[in-house]
């Protein structure tokens, strides 16, 4: 109010008694303002002239002493006696190089090259330029010209010569040019142009202060008004006050009117002589009156006037030095106000929707989402908020048509003892009630008074009386739809609000269920696409461990809370009583990464039957996932498994040594019995599918009882945290020595599961366990078949100790045809071992590379039924290659096992 009441009193001023205002002299304001102006442009004029002039003579002045020094260079080296029969040499370059730089560093300038008529140079500063072509023009210089040029080099703008290299006969042999940099001759512009610059600021600065001080004085004559501001003041004084949609009136200190202008006598109906007399006999409302005298000073307060609602701002006019009173200005706000009552509730509906943009649809959750839709409507539009969803969307599925019964899914409002429907409740509306008559018709119902809705009221008598009786008063019913298809129906209900739902509410309620319902929708689709991916990668994970008695295993799987991932893990039985461990992870989440997983999966089986070392196993798996992406290229898919990673280990529980190998995964941790805690170093190869590296093995041999912890990276990386921090919780989870694989297990998930799991977790712990040496029995053989029978002895003997004297015969009839074949075909030295496990195993070892093959023998052959014999009383049998040959075993089933076992 400031501005404007400083023209008012400016105004005003001239009809004040007493109150004289002294004329300015004409034009003594603009006046100064032109003359400062003038004299700041003619210094800057004369400044940027001169210094233009200063720097286009030094240019010119700095080329010439360029070209005058190159050339002067270029011509001395070129009519240098030697010049001529040096290029008559074999080798010029070694004649010239030394005057040419000996010359360039004596004379200053940039280069000195010496070149044949094709502008090949003998000469250079930097010598690997010798023998290339010269960057210039020399086409004039061929002809016998001195040619010089100005060129933007690498080094800046350098003026250049080339001057011909004639012999006796006047005939141009070869080119000499010579170069120097501009800025080297040009630096009288650097000495001159602060001088230049310092003499124009004085003189900018005296002008700005000379005129300064005059403009201030004659501002200080006129009372800082120019002459165009008076002028404008003294002929615009009766429009502005009676042409303004705001009435003004100026009180004098004695309570005297003194200036009323036609909008305010309209406002306030004032009579026509109302100027000149006191506030008191104007008739005005008691309010308005004390208002204006004997003053006070007032905002934007409404004040009633006859039937109008009026704004009116008072402030006092003395303020600055002028006369006692008061100077009031008035708006009349009788329609504004209804029209802000509108606009209001129209912001309040736009931030409603803005919020329910934001809040509905956050997390990819039916029920939360419903949630949501409850939450934001609570308490701007509803006291309540039921939303009700069909049974086949909670899960994922599309809902059939008709009238579907409803799972109450949320319920928000203002207090937790409302007496509608409780979470959880399945309903079926009736036919008459305002839902289904919504689902009908797909589009929101208005009950403004519940208690003359018998639709409603037939819902359920016992329960909507009480509803009543609650206060709960009016509701709106909207259909959740979203393409099509019916999904629920969300409820609004009024209680402590008093005003009933209108038909303005409908559309707002309409808007916020077409919002929610596309969420809702997006939510059920994921669910289903969730649950077909969970579905998916539960049946191609592991459903239970297997047995066995090398390691004892627990391990854990979380999926994802946005989406299930590629990531699994395998415990896989191997002969020799060894065990496989493998941990993978396929980048991506839905049912792709499932799907691939599942055939990762099941390539690590297959190739682990084969009974590869680890490095090769993923070899091989390598090579399989470059040619699935190869074909899903071809096939034109998107989709390809390049970034998945692997880990595979093979432990021995005989050696006690654990053969580990890795293709882009993290590294297991190591937990040795007596607490420590470590990352074994094992060579880290590429990802999966990416291949040219092949991929390397680090043996570890552990004490028994040690753990070994797999994990995928959904693990220890977070968003929030770098992974050094993740990997340094995990070492402290599994720092305590006494601590099954199941406690294991517990204590890291305790430690790193985020609350918001972003990512799959796979984590697998076994701890190792030996087999004792009354477990194991080895015996050397001779290459000599007479060597069987002393096996066989030994071998009756040690079975009878073991109390397996049932399985002797057959025993002894496999080992003679394994280490008979052995004998014949293979080379020595021959090894014999026997394992005491879950079953029988025996192991016939030789440095040969050659598998014996199971056939059939004809009815005349001597031979070839050896391997028949022990495939039909073997449970498994099999070759496995070692560093130094192949082992080849067999499985026999202990008395009392089953063959499931």
């Amino acid at each position: 109010m400031a501005g404007p009441l400083t023209r008012l009193r400016a105004l005003a001023a001239p009809l004040a008694p007493g109150r004289r205002l002294r004329r300015p002299l004409l034009g003594e304001g603009s006046v100064a303002g032109q003359v400062f102006v003038l004299q700041v442009l003619v210094v800057l004029l004369l400044v940027v002239a001169a210094v233009a002039a200063l720097v286009l003579q030094v240019r010119r002045d700095g080329t010439q002493s360029a070209r005058d020094r190159s050339l002067a260079v270029a011509e001395t080296l070129a009519n240098s006696p030697g010049t001529v029969s040096a290029l008559r040499t074999s080798d010029p370059s070694a004649r010239l190089q030394g005057p040419a730089e000996a010359a360039r560093k004596r004379t200053g300038v940039d280069f000195v090259v010496v070149m044949n008529k094709d502008g090949i140079r003998y000469t250079h500063p930097i010598r690997n330029r010798i023998g290339k072509k010269f960057v210039g023009t020399i086409g004039p210089a061929l002809r016998g010209h001195v040619h010089s040029e100005t060129v933007e080099g690498t080094i800046g703008r350098i003026v250049q010569v080339v001057v011909p290299v004639t012999d006796r006969k006047g005939k141009v042999i070869a080119l000499v040019s010579a170069g120097i940099k501009v800025e080297k001759v040009s630096g009288v512009v650097d000495r001159q142009l602060p001088i230049l610059l310092g003499a124009a600021a004085a003189a900018l600065a005296l002008a700005t202060g000379g005129t300064a001080l005059v403009s201030r004085r004659l501002r200080r004559q006129t009372h800082g008004l120019g002459t165009l501001e008076m002028t404008r003041m003294y002929e615009h004084h009766d429009a502005v006050l009676h042409a303004v949609h705001e009435g003004v009136l100026i009180v004098s200190g004695e309570g005297r009117l003194l200036l009323a202008n036609d909008e305010a006598s309209r406002l306030l109906d004032l009579p026509p002589d109302a100027q000149g007399r006191q506030i008191t006999e104007l008739g005005l409302e008691a309010p308005m009156s004390r208002l204006l005298f004997p003053g006070r000073v007032a905002t934007d307060e409404v004040l009633p006037a006859r039937d109008r609602l009026l704004a009116v701002n008072n402030r006092s006019t003395d303020r600055n030095g002028g006369p006692p009173g008061w100077v009031a200005t008035l708006r009349d706000t009788t329609e504004l106000r209804l029209l802000s009552s509108r606009v209001e509730v129209a912001r309040k509906r736009l931030a409603l929707l803005y919020d329910a943009s934001g809040g509905i649809g956050t997390t990819l959750d039916v029920t939360r989402t419903a949630e949501e839709l409850a939450q934001v409507a609570v308490p701007r539009f509803a006291d309540f908020v039921t939303v009700d969803l069909a049974e086949p969307v909670l899960r994922g599925d599309e809902p059939g048509g008709g009238n579907p019964a409803m799972r109450r899914t949320a319920v928000h409002g203002i207090r937790e003892d409302q007496p509608l429907y409780p979470l959880g409740e399945l309903i079926d509306f009736a036919a008459p009630s305002p839902q289904a008559r919504g689902f009908e018709s797909g589009q929101a119902v208005i009950e403004p008074r519940l208690s003359e809705s018998p639709g409603w009221l037939a819902q359920d008598a016992e329960r909507t009386a009480r509803i009543l009786e609650y206060g709960i008063h009016s509701l709106i019913a909207a259909p959740l739809r979203a393409r099509g298809v019916l999904l629920g129906v969300v409820n609004f209900w009024r209680s402590e609000k008093p005003e009933p739902f209108e038909d303005d509410d409908l559309s707002l309620a309409a808007e916020l269920a077409a919002r929610a319902a596309v969420s809702i929708d997006n939510a059920r689709r994921y669910t289903r696409e969730h649950g077909m991916a969970v579905a998916l990668q539960r049946s191609l994970l592991p459903r239970a461990l297997p047995e066995q008695n090398a390691v004892q295993v627990a391990s854990r799987y979380l999926p994802a809370q946005e989406g299930v991932g590629g990531d699994w893990f395998d415990v896989i039985p191997l002969p020799g009583a060894r065990v496989a461990l493998a941990v993978g992870d396929v980048v991506g989440h839905g049912l792709h990464a499932a799907a691939t997983m599942g055939r990762l999966r099941t390539a690590v089986h297959n190739f682990s039957s084969l009974d590869l070392p680890p490095d090769e196993l993923l070899g091989h798996l390598d090579e399989l996932a470059g040619r699935i992406d190869k074909d899903a290229i071809e096939a034109g898919d998107e989709t390809a498994i390049t970034g998945a990673t692997c880990l595979y280990a093979v432990y021995d529980p005989v050696s006690r040594i654990c053969t580990i190998a890795r293709a882009g995964h993290p590294t297991p941790a190591l937990a040795h019995p007596g607490g420590t805690v470590e990352f074994p170093d094992v060579p880290s190869g590429l990802p999966l599918g990416i291949g040219g590296l092949p991929f390397e093995t680090a043996e570890l041999k552990l004490p028994e009882g040690s753990r070994l912890v797999l994990f995928t990276d959904g693990l220890v990386e977070r968003r929030d945290h770098d992974i050094d921090a993740g990997l340094e919780l995990l070492l402290s989870a599994v720092a305590h020595a006494d601590q099954s694989p199941e406690e294991t297990c517990d204590a890291v998930l305790d430690a790193l599961l985020p609350i918001r799991q972003g990512d799959d977790i796979a984590l697998l712990v076994a701890r190792t366990q030996v087999l004792e040496a009354g477990q194991v029995a080895e015996w050397d053989v001779e290459p000599d078949p007479s060597a069987v029978a002393g096996v066989r002895a030994a071998v009756s003997s040690q079975l009878a100790e073991w109390g397996l004297e049932e399985q002797g015969f057959v025993t002894e009839l496999i080992l003679s045809e394994l280490i008979t074949n052995a004998i014949r075909y293979g080379v020595g030295p021959i090894k014999v071992r026997l394992l005491h496990d879950r079953a029988l195993i025996c192991e016939v070892s030789d440095h040969s590379s050659t598998s014996p093959h199971l056939r059939y023998a004809a009815a005349t052959d001597e031979g070839g039924r050896g391997l028949f014999l022990v495939a039909q009383f073997a449970e498994r049998w099999g070759t496995r290659y070692t560093k130094d040959g192949k082992v080849i075993w067999t499985e026999q089933l202990l008395p009392g096992t089953s063959q499931n076992a």
